[in-house]
């Protein structure tokens, strides 16, 4: 049975919170009507029209203009009216396959006007502000607070972050991800094109961030490919040990690196789970005897201790707080390392340094990291249509690198208020891919995690390395995964982890994950230009999931989702047919009549008679005698028989009838379909003339082919078509890469040339202003020089590649 509570000050609709905080403007409660949500008027008016797909469908990318608080309210964005819906909805009600919603729904609009066109919305933790995502704009809604009602529309405060970084006239840096930080409402993480991942505290500043992290995979000057040093998107990780104070950014040629620790300040976490990092280090802190590794755990344990002050303290005293909050603090003498690449075991197989893990097509897309019980789990995805899905197969370790010392800015009470850094990758021995039994492994010592592959999923996408891939995990069950691309949704789940499959006692057999298609959003559409413009995985407490998807003509899917028997061990059985099982049923029924009344009276041999039988006469005492035993046989084998199947009828009489009427309604069925065989016959009929018509088209269209020139032009060598492979691959990655490198160098000079030029102002203009120190100058021209050559070896593989392309292109139009 399921309960709804209503809380006072909330009523049906979920209109409360706007009565609490604005009395003034308050309107009257209008009816609630609750309906199926796919029956809303939201997605069947007529009059709204269907939602324009514009740039984000030409460009290929996705959009997700649907949101969920996690509760009970599901938002959705109108890119017609520019508002934002909250609609309050009952799951599972009033079956568990449906969900209900509630009409009218409440209208949010911004304060300002937004000139641009959102392709992804998101919520924070708690409900109060809603980011409204954009190629030229980033917005965030807060929900609640000091709004206004107009027209029965909310009026909500809308704010523009880092308009001056990602959005002025003479910026070229594109904003790539945008995530909300999971332990802060007032945090957001930013990757940008120009390889700075930062973060944004809306309740200081909205255009500075607070942290900025400068990334610098490989090393300036070293040969590499230009994809390598291009990011595409990161994730937070989880609520697990070191993973929660770690970021996992994602480059396009697929590896993947990691920078821990990151911390908002001012985010909270539990004490628990702080205290269980805390006392962990410190027992392998006492029990290591690797210099290297007891420095890097004294300097984790330091900054445990500077960023939560009450761990030290408590942990002597007893701790009894529930949750702690993060204080700012940064080494000043040391920045944090940018781990990476990632990279898999090696499993006894000797692999060359320089050869990547990945092994998808194309370029990577997307990323997700996910949490399973005790198993960290990546997920990359392919723009050729293939996941990457990788595991941990160790812990992850806060790294240092010393003598890089970052950049503070502090109040006039020397408060910290920001810091940025640059992250670089520091080259390791690879050995550590190399499990040997024989040798004590010890942690600590700064090598990346390694990782262990679970496996390549291909989704047979259509197009060639085209496809864009979004992911997010089912709320109630981790194991599986939703893919929105633009074919639809499908649902991979994962049935072997290394950690959590041991830890349960399941067989440590792997089976490969299944992959079942959700929703096919193209609906006989061209594959290119997704249908869908929205998506959502929601759960109950009550063990339900369903999937909620809305297309660009505003019809609304809802399904419910199987959850608890997909993770089931298989079991090998005939495939279950309805028919098959209502006639095993039948046939398995009752026996109305015995197989021994069946098979007939049983025959008994007649008595010997004499000789002189015939001369004998009824009357006499011999004759009696001779009739008794025929009539007592005839007793026995023939009025017992008819008896007994006498009996068995009148008791088999109602099971009887209850057959033949099982009977008459398999034969009212079997017509019934026979009718509709009859009916859809026709159709079948026009459908294959039709086919057939269109295939002598066809044949037609080939035939006129065939007598083209072109058509018998000497086929390309299987050198020519490796070579044409490789430039495929420059030209559908390399170059994009080159391009936004590029874009990022430029738009570091430019900064640098801003700086400078205000600089010589101050001197010019006689204030005073704090010199710069000598060694701060020469790793800054350093750092020019770095950058200059990194910029000409760049346009030394454009100058290369470009005239290749020409003459690819000549060649295939002659």
């Amino acid at each position: 049975m399921r309960f709804n509570f209503n809380f006072i000050g909330l009523d049906d609709s979920g209109d409360g919170l706007e009565s609490l905080s604005s009395p003034s403007t308050s309107t009257p409660k209008e009816d609630v009507e609750w309906l199926p949500l796919q029956h809303h008027p939201i997605f069947t008016s007529a009059a709204d029209g269907a939602l324009p797909p514009s740039s984000s469908a030409s460009s290929k990318t996705l959009t997700n203009l649907l949101a969920w608080d996690g509760a009970s309210r599901l938002y959705f964005w109108d890119s017609q009216k520019q508002c934002l819906h909250r609609i309050s909805v009952q799951l599972g009600e009033p079956d568990p396959s449906s969900i209900l919603a509630a009409s009218p729904s409440k209208v949010l609009q911004a304060d300002v006007q937004l000139n641009y066109e959102v392709q992804k919305i998101s919520i924070n933790r708690h409900g109060s502000a809603m980011l409204l995502s954009g190629s030229d704009r980033l917005c965030v809604m807060y929900l609640y607070g000091k709004t206004s009602v107009k027209d029965n529309i909310v009026i909500c405060r809308t704010v523009t972050i880092g308009a001056e970084i990602y959005f002025h006239r003479r910026s070229i840096i594109r904003m790539l991800q945008v995530y909300w930080h999971p332990s802060s409402d007032t945090h957001l993480g930013i990757l940008s094109s120009d390889s700075v991942f930062r973060i944004f505290n809306l309740s200081m500043s909205l255009q500075q961030p607070e942290q900025e992290y400068y990334l610098q995979p490989v090393k300036f000057g070293s040969s590499t490919r230009a994809s390598s040093i291009c990011p595409v998107d990161f994730s937070f990780g989880g609520n697990h040990l070191w993973d929660r104070f770690s970021v996992f950014i994602l480059f396009s040629d697929g590896s993947v690196y990691v920078l821990c620790p990151i911390i908002p300040f001012g985010s909270v976490y539990k004490w628990e789970a702080l205290q269980e990092i805390y006392v962990d280090a410190k027992t392998f802190g006492l029990n290591s005897t690797n210099s290297k590794a007891v420095s890097n755990i004294n300097m984790a344990i330091s900054w445990l201790e500077a960023i939560f002050p009450e761990l030290s303290q408590q942990s002597a005293e007893g701790g009894d707080s529930f949750a702690l909050k993060a204080r700012p603090y940064a080494f000043i003498d040391s920045s944090i390392v940018l781990q990476g690449p990632l990279r898999n075991f090696c499993h006894g197989e000797k692999k060359d340094t320089q050869v990547q893990d990945a092994e998808g097509q194309g370029r990577a897309v997307s990323f997700l990291y996910n949490l399973v019980s005790k198993d960290s789990v990546l997920v990359i995805a392919w723009s050729g249509g293939q996941l990457q899905i990788d595991a941990f197969a160790d812990e992850i370790q806060p790294v240092w690198k010393a003598g890089s010392p970052p950049r503070l800015f502090v109040d006039s009470c020397d408060r910290i208020l920001g810091i940025a850094m640059i992250c670089e990758s520091v080259s390791s021995d690879l050995s550590f891919l190399e499990p040997d039994p024989t040798l004590d492994r010890d942690v600590w010592l700064g090598h990346p995690a390694p990782l262990l592959r679970l496996a390549i999923v291909d989704l047979a996408l259509p197009g060639k390395g085209g496809s864009h891939i979004s992911m997010s995990v089912d709320p109630l069950m981790p194991e599986r995964t939703y893919c929105f691309h633009n074919g639809g949704i499908d649902s991979v789940v994962l049935h072997f982890l290394p950690f959590s499959s041991e830890s349960d006692g399941k067989d440590g057999a792997r089976r490969s994950p299944s992959v079942n298609p959700v929703i096919s959003a193209c609906h006989g559409e061209s594959s290119s230009t997704p249908s869908l413009c929205g998506f959502l995985a929601l759960a109950d407490s009550f063990g339900d999931s369903w999937i909620v998807g809305v297309t660009y003509s505003r019809e609304c899917i809802v399904l419910e989702m199987e959850t608890w028997n997909l993770l089931l061990p298989p079991i090998v059985d005939e495939e279950k047919n309805p028919a098959l099982e209502e006639e095993k049923q039948y046939t398995n029924s009752t026996t109305i009549i015995s197989k021994e009344l069946l098979s007939g009276p049983k025959v008994v041999l007649l008595p010997p008679s004499s000789p002189n039988l015939r001369s004998v006469t009824a009357d006499s005492i011999e004759g009696r005698s001779t009739l008794h035993q025929y009539f007592k046989l005839f007793h026995e084998n023939y009025m017992e028989y008819a008896y007994k199947v006498y009996f068995e009828l009148q008791h088999h009489a109602p099971q009887l009838k209850k057959i033949i009427d099982n009977q008459h309604s398999r034969l009212q069925k079997a017509e019934r379909k026979l009718l509709e065989v009859e009916e859809k016959q026709e159709k079948l009929e026009s459908r294959i003339t039709n086919a057939v018509q269109h295939c002598n088209v066809l044949e037609e269209r080939l035939l006129k082919l065939r007598n083209l020139p072109g058509i018998h032009k000497k086929p390309l060598s299987k050198a020519e078509r490796d070579f044409k492979a490789e430039l495929d691959r420059y030209n559908g990655v390399e170059l994009d890469a080159l391009r936004s490198s590029i874009e990022a160098l430029d738009a570091r000079l430019k900064r640098f040339e801003n700086s400078q030029q205000a600089n010589q102002h101050t001197q010019v203009s006689g204030k005073r202003m704090n010199y710069m120190p000598a060694e701060e100058v020469s790793k800054l021209r350093s750092s020019i020089e770095k950058l200059s050559l990194v910029n000409n070896e760049n346009t030394k593989m454009v100058k290369l590649i470009e005239p290749a392309l020409r003459n690819l292109e000549i060649n295939s139009t002659q």
